[in-house]
């Protein structure tokens, strides 16, 4: 069971374990620079507004109807990044496949409803916090940027030379009951707190649905970020109990023309977050081993470098040099912006 509460997916599964779920949500945040240099983590700037697909028909794409699921508003070039967290007091593993466009954001793999160990392609909530882009490396992603389905920037159109699905998708499966009743048994009775990190600071346009511009998830500039190793195994995870979603995406002309509601701010640029001495987080888990990004990922051209092929720059590209960074690996971790 999926539901849509304060812009944030809560997946239920009470057929299982009346503790099972998670939640999951989307975060704006600062571009960072695509310069082939890694970047710390910079903070998020509140989530995206989302809705549900079933609230708008007939203003949405037709394509759309078969998928449902929820949508949210992107500028171009925009970054975002997937904020994987849980009820404290539940407290319930769930393993979550994320992809965009179909393709596997940790495996670089076509999309697939089953979980796979060799190589994981999956992330598991409780031990990760945050996805921020694509796994290129042991302990490096490329960040979500958000670029025009069909304009050869993402990483869908890059592995499979087509423009077909854009957005978001995610499935998560839950913990078998069994064996949370065993992991349960040995948690200490004071746990450790968790790790977030957040900085919270009108027309109508009429769109026919076929010229809604739909935007896809393209590989960004370098990160320093783990894909956590799956601490239980995949014999932990219920596959019988999945759920799945699709996260429509959509620009800010199109949200508008949909909704009726003005879209958010335009986002930050790197310069922007310099200025305003925003923190940069660095957080290494050492407790678990990262697993190796892909090499189909890492052979992916970043938005910047698909720029320079079509004879153009990335606007907005300036190097920065992070000089506010906050170690985030001890406990009672909280990553946050200023207010």
């Amino acid at each position: 069971m999926i539901e849509l509460r304060d812009h944030t997916l809560v997946f239920r599964f009470p057929e299982v374990h009346p503790r099972a779920s998670c939640q999951i949500s989307f975060q704006r945040t600062l571009r960072i620079p695509d310069d082939n240099q890694s970047y710390p983590l910079p903070a998020g700037l509140g989530r995206f507004l989302l809705h549900h697909v079933d609230d708008y028909y007939p203003r949405l794409p037709p394509s759309w109807e078969q998928h449902g699921g929820v949508f949210l508003p992107m500028y171009q070039s925009e970054a975002l990044w997937v904020d994987l967290s849980f009820n404290f007091f539940d407290d319930y593993p769930c393993a979550v496949k994320v992809a965009t466009g179909k393709i596997n954001a940790v495996s670089g793999e076509p999309w697939g409803n089953g979980l796979i160990a060799a190589p994981q392609d999956y992330l598991v909530i409780t031990s990760q916090r945050w996805l921020d882009g694509y796994a290129v490396g042991q302990g490096l992603i490329r960040q979500f940027v958000a670029m025009p389905l069909g304009a050869g920037f993402s990483a869908e159109e890059q592995l499979t030379g087509a423009a077909v699905h854009g957005g978001l998708q995610l499935v998560v499966y839950p913990m078998k009951c069994e064996r949370f009743e065993e992991l349960e048994a040995q948690r200490k009775a004071a746990r450790d707190l968790e790790v977030s990190y957040s900085y919270v600071p009108g027309a109508f346009i009429k769109i026919k649905p076929e010229q809604a511009t739909e935007m896809a998830l393209s590989p960004g500039g370098l990160m320093r970020q783990q894909i956590e190793r799956d601490p239980y195994g995949l014999a932990a995870w219920d596959q019988s109990a999945g759920s799945r979603c699709f996260v429509h995406l959509v620009d800010s002309r199109t949200y508008a023309g949909i909704t009726g509601q003005a879209p958010p701010h335009p986002p930050l640029t790197a310069e922007d977050y310099a200025q305003a001495k925003m923190p940069w987080f660095e957080y290494y888990d050492e407790r678990n081993h990262a697993v190796p990004g892909a090499a189909k990922l890492a052979g992916l051209d970043s938005v910047a470098a698909t720029y320079i092929k079509k004879g153009g720059m990335l606007p907005d590209n300036k190097s920065v040099v992070p000089d506010r960074v906050i170690n985030l690996n001890h406990s009672a971790k909280v990553r946050e912006g200023q207010f």
